[in-house]
């Protein structure tokens, strides 16, 4: 079976790329790994850290044991820059976990994408900063985060 497509499709421009960036942000949010991968290709290559992932069972994998980990997951992802079929990411996100201790992760995401809107490549560089629970800034409910919350750049990270 084909791949459907996945708006907003390639070429992006300013307004596609920003689109792109919230509904990948709303997704991850969700912690549904069935439903993010399929923004992805059939074939998807990941670098993540210090894991490489080909394909969308491994993707769907990754995310079962990332949200298994990282509890109370918040992420907002904000556009660096983005060409035709490219987009770059900054994010942050915070989570705690199972003995309660608080993490914000920061980090870059490069995006490929196919005709068909599907993410062909991804790379990520993550890193985790140890925080207060009184040093979170993402207090919003499980779930994408609310239209009104700031961004990153409003935020100061």
């Amino acid at each position: 079976m084909a791949d459907a497509t996945r708006p907003p499709l390639p070429p992006f421009d300013y307004d596609s790329a920003v689109d792109k960036v919230r509904r990948a942000e709303d997704a991850w949010n969700n912690r549904d790994p069935e439903r993010v991968a399929l923004a992805y290709s059939a074939d998807s290559r990941w670098r993540n850290r210090t894991e490489f992932l080909n394909g969308r069972a491994e993707i769907v994998a990754f995310l079962q044991r990332k949200w298994q980990r990282e509890l109370e997951y918040r992420l907002i992802k904000e556009l660096w820059a983005f060409g035709e079929t490219y987009i770059a990411v900054r994010f942050a996100y915070e989570w705690c976990n199972e003995t309660g201790n608080w993490f914000r992760s920061y980090g870059n995401e490069n995006w490929s994408f196919n005709e068909a809107g599907l993410m062909t490549v991804r790379h990520a560089s993550i890193n985790d900063l140890p925080i207060q629970n009184d040093r979170r800034l993402f207090h919003w409910p499980s779930g994408p985060r609310p239209k009104d919350h700031p961004g990153l750049s409003q935020l100061g990270l």
